[in-house]
C-alpha cells in the first residue's frame, strides 16, 4: 500500500484549521528546525507539531505564512506543550512571538527526574520509551533551503511523533513516583521570560577573565555590553563582531585611538569605520568608571571551591543520593552548588531549596557538621549513610 505523503503546511488557512483541531487535545508535542550559524537570533525554518491523532510540519518561510494560529494554540493553557530539551525552542518562540508557550513539559528534564541520567538525548530516550530507531540522515541538512523534500519532512516529523509515546511513559512514571511537582518547579524556570532575556550589561559574565584587576573588568564590562548590543542590532553572531580573546586583550590594554586597534593582533578588525567609534567609546567609558564601582574581582579558585575534604564528602553524598533516589545528580546539585554549600550553610543555591533540600541539601549540611556519617557496610560491598 502506498504511504501518504508527509504533511507540510505552507499556508495560514490550513495552519489555522490544524491548530483548531489540536485545541481540544490534552497535549501536543513540538520541535523546531532552525539555523544560527550566521546570525545572532535563530532563524526559524520549520516547526513540527503532533497532537494525539495527527502531525504536521509548518513552514514559517512560506510566502504569506502567519504563525499566529500556532501562537494562539501555544497560549491555550488547557493544552500541554511537550518538548525535548526545550530551552532553545522556547527562546525562539519568545523572540518571534513575544510570549512563551505555557504550560510546558520537557521530556529531557522529566527523564532526569525519572533516573535516565544527565541530559539524556532524544534518540536514546525514544529508543528506551518508544522502542523507535530514528533516521538521522538529515541531521545536518540546510533547513532554510526550499523546496523541502518528503524525506526531510518525514525525518522532521519523527521528532514529534515518537515524542508522544515518550511523554506518556514519562508522565506515568512521574505520577507513580510522586515527583510530578519536581518537574513543575523546573518548568516554572523554563517558562519565565527572564530566563531568556540577558541584560547586555551582564554579557561580560560569560567571558572567562582570569584577572585580579577590577579596572580591567570595568573596561571588559563596557566592551562586552557594546558587542552584545551591536550583535543584536546587526543580527550577527557575537564572534563575528569580536572574539572573547579580542575583548580581553582590549580590556587589559585599553585602546585610545584607531592606531591602537590596528596594532592589535586579535582586535584589528575593530578598526573598521563600522566598529571603531563604538569600541573606543566603550573602552573610554570603562576607564572612567570610579574604583568604587568596579565589578568585584572573583575570589581565587581555591578559596571559591570550599574546603576540599568537605567538597569531596558532599560529592560522595550527592552520588549516593542520586543512586538511592534514581535521579540525575546534575539535576539535584551542580558542582557550583556543592562548592557553595561547602563554604556556607546559607548559600543561595537551588540545592538548598524545595525538593532538592529535602533530597540532598539537608543531609549535606548534616554531613558538613558531623551529624551524618558515610561508611562501608559490614560486608564491605556497600556505602551507607548513617546518623551520628
Amino acid at each position: 500500500m502506498t504511504q501518504p505523503a508527509p504533511v507540510l503546511i505552507s499556508d495560514t488557512a490550513t495552519l489555522s484549521a490544524f491548530c483548531a483541531r489540536q485545541a481540544s487535545a490534552d497535549f501536543i508535542t513540538v520541535d523546531t528546525e532552525f539555523m544560527r550559524e550566521t546570525t545572532f537570533w535563530a532563524k526559524l525554518c520549520l516547526v513540527q507539531v503532533a497532537g494525539p491523532e495527527e502531525a504536521a510540519c509548518i513552514d514559517p518561510l512560506a510566502s504569506g505564512m502567519s504563525l499566529q494560529p500556532l501562537y494562539d494554540l501555544f497560549a491555550n493553557e488547557k493544552v500541554l506543550k511537550v518538548f525535548h530539551a526545550a530551552r532553545q525552542d522556547l527562546e525562539i518562540f519568545l523572540h518571534e512571538s513575544g510570549a512563551l508557550p505555557r504550560p510546558v513539559f520537557d521530556t529531557q528534564v522529566a527523564a532526569m527526574v525519572c533516573g535516565f541520567g544527565d541530559q539524556v538525548g532524544y534518540e536514546t530516550l525514544v529508543a528506551k520509551l518508544a522502542d523507535a530507531k530514528l533516521d538521522k540522515s538529515q541531521r545536518f541538512t540546510d533547513w532554510s533551503r526550499r523546496p523541502l523534500t518528503d524525506r526531510q519532512v518525514k525525518y522532521a516529523l519523527s521528532d514529534v511523533t515518537h515524542l508522544r509515546k515518550a511523554y506518556q511513559s514519562l508522565a506515568k512514571k512521574l505520577e507513580r513516583s510522586g515527583r510530578a511537582a519536581w518537574l513543575t518547579e523546573e518548568m516554572e524556570v523554563l517558562t519565565t521570560e527572564s530566563t531568556y532575556r540577558l541584560d547586555p550589561k551582564d554579557a561580560w559574565l560569560r567571558i572567562k577573565a582570569r584577572t585580579r584587576s577590577g579596572r580591567m573588568l570595568a573596561v571588559l564590562k563596557e566592551l562586552a555590553t557594546w558587542r552584545e548590543e551591536t550583535a543584536r542590532a546587526l543580527d550577527w553572531p557575537r564572534g563575528r563582531i569580536a572574539k572573547d580573546d579580542a575583548l580581553l586583550e582590549l580590556a587589559a590594554h585599553p585602546p585610545s585611538g584607531i592606531e591602537d586597534l590596528k596594532r592589535s593582533r586579535l582586535a584589528k578588525q575593530l578598526a573598521s569605520d563600522r566598529f571603531a567609534g563604538g569600541v573606543l567609546a566603550a573602552a573610554k567609558r570603562g576607564l572612567a568608571i570610579p574604583e568604587a564601582e568596579w565589578p568585584p574581582v572573583p575570589e581565587n579558585d581555591n578559596a571559591n571551591m570550599g574546603p576540599r575534604a568537605v567538597v569531596e564528602l558532599l560529592r560522595l553524598l550527592l552520588k549516593l543520593k542520586s543512586e538511592q533516589h534514581n535521579v540525575a545528580s546534575r539535576l539535584i546539585a551542580t558542582a557550583e552548588d556543592v562548592d557553595a554549600i561547602a563554604l556556607s550553610d546559607t548559600a543561595d543555591v537551588a540545592a538548598l531549596h524545595g525538593w532538592r533540600r529535602d533530597l540532598f541539601g539537608e543531609d549535606a549540611l548534616k554531613l558538613k557538621h558531623g551529624k551524618l556519617g558515610i561508611a562501608l557496610s559490614d560486608s564491605g560491598k556497600k556505602i551507607e549513610i548513617f546518623p551520628r
